[in-house]
């Protein structure tokens, strides 16, 4: 027998979720030490509110907003679904893309009023018509993802928001993916809400916040009951960990956000460049710019994605979202860019981040490529030809190219 592969995991699935910052892991640990209620009045009840109040501080300085307007959570799901249901009670609709995160579309259909959902070009991007349709049905809360979690793909949040607020509308980012990634200033950005999980950008997981705009016309209105902590919007306990951990990770990343983009952006055209040079099989989904530094969706026609990763022991990447993992239908996002069902089954998302190095990109090239040898060889003549779909895709990024 061989020598048993002894090479650590290669792990290019950061949009489920990234390793955590050494800075955070350093500073939850020392919060996990530290006895004491952020609610209690005695001393290290007023040490550990201290710590909540300087990570929320950290975070602010990384969105560029206030404090205040800052409301800890247990995640991005959570803050959607506490945007939305806020909003339900104000907005006569509510207006959504057809590639959102199940956190903000399951939301939008639970809470009672019309949805209105807009579609998107093959590219990935906004249909911007079908939004201004879609804004002439009176009062709504327009909530639309920054960054798509399986393409990548930005959203022109600027547009969105100039659209909505002319209508009368409020705007909702479910931002998950952009926080801590690119560069976002909320003092620009004129978003009326905002949601975000820190376990995404290098925190830990199980915190995230809502951002609020200090004077949006929308009462928060908390999803539970039980205590007036966040200034009354979200009862419960604080997770001073967590949240000390989500400062730390935001500390962390302030300073270098651009330059951590720029190597990670380097990093995944090394990759796609030499799959799709090794596999022509190998199709890249979403608008080859406007995207995360460090998302690439590749379809490899032909070849079951479900049968890639099992041939990559070595290698942690995603069928489509994480969140739907395991799901017996294709990707909805995928679907409704436009690619059929079987090409959807034949994708996979690869996602770098903060600790991607040059050897991971290289072994996962090699992981990718013998994979398709391996999977394409047990299948057999089954056809590797480019589907309508994916065909009438690049056509549509050649037509937007020229």
């Amino acid at each position: 027998m061989g020598k048993p592969d002894t090479d650590p995991v290669v792990y290019l699935d950061y949009n489920a979720t990234a390793p955590i910052r050494p800075e955070a892991m350093a500073a939850t640990a020392e919060a996990l030490r530290t006895v004491g209620n952020a609610s209690s009045l005695h001393g290290p009840g007023r040490q550990a509110a201290q710590a909540v109040e300087h990570a929320r501080a950290c975070l602010a300085r990384l969105l560029s907003c206030s404090p205040n307007e800052l409301i800890f959570t247990s995640g991005a799901t959570e803050a959607n679904n506490l945007a939305i249901r806020s909003a339900a009670t104000a907005c006569r609709s509510i207006v959504i893309s057809a590639v959102e995160h199940p956190a903000v579309a399951e939301a939008a259909t639970a809470a009672g009023c019309a949805v209105h959902t807009v579609g998107v070009h093959l590219d990935g991007t906004l249909r911007v018509d079908e939004l201004r349709k879609a804004l002439s049905a009176g009062p709504a809360l327009v909530s639309i993802m920054a960054a798509n979690n399986e393409t990548g793909v930005l959203n022109d949040l600027d547009l969105i928001v100039k659209l909505s607020h002319e209508a009368g509308a409020l705007v909702h980012s479910d931002a998950t993916q952009l926080v801590g990634r690119l560069p976002i200033d909320l003092r620009e950005l004129e978003v009326d809400l905002l949601s975000l999980s820190g376990h995404k950008f290098g925190g830990p997981q199980g915190v995230g916040a809502l951002y609020a705009r200090r004077g949006t016309p929308l009462p928060i209105r908390p999803l539970a009951y039980g205590g007036g902590h966040e200034r009354g919007r979200r009862p419960g306990t604080l997770n001073v960990p967590g949240i000390v951990g989500l400062g730390a990770a935001a500390q962390a990343v302030a300073g270098r956000v651009d330059q951590e983009a720029e190597q990670i952006r380097a990093l995944r055209d090394r990759f796609e460049a030499a799959v799709m040079a090794a596999l022509p099989e190998a199709r890249r989904n979403g608008h080859p710019d406007r995207r995360l530094p460090g998302v690439s969706s590749l379809t490899f026609t032909g070849l079951p994605g479900d049968a890639m990763l099992t041939a990559m022991p070595l290698m942690a990447a995603s069928e489509g979202s994480a969140c739907s993992a395991g799901a017996l239908e294709p990707s909805s996002v995928l679907l409704a860019m436009g690619l059929d069902r079987d090409d959807a089954d034949c994708t996979l998302r690869f996602s770098l981040g903060h600790a991607t190095t040059t050897d991971d990109i290289d072994r996962a090239v090699r992981y990718v490529i013998e994979a398709a040898h391996h999977v394409r060889a047990a299948l057999g003549p089954w056809t590797t030809t480019t589907s309508p779909a994916i065909a009438a895709g690049q056509e549509g990024l050649r037509r937007q190219d020229a």
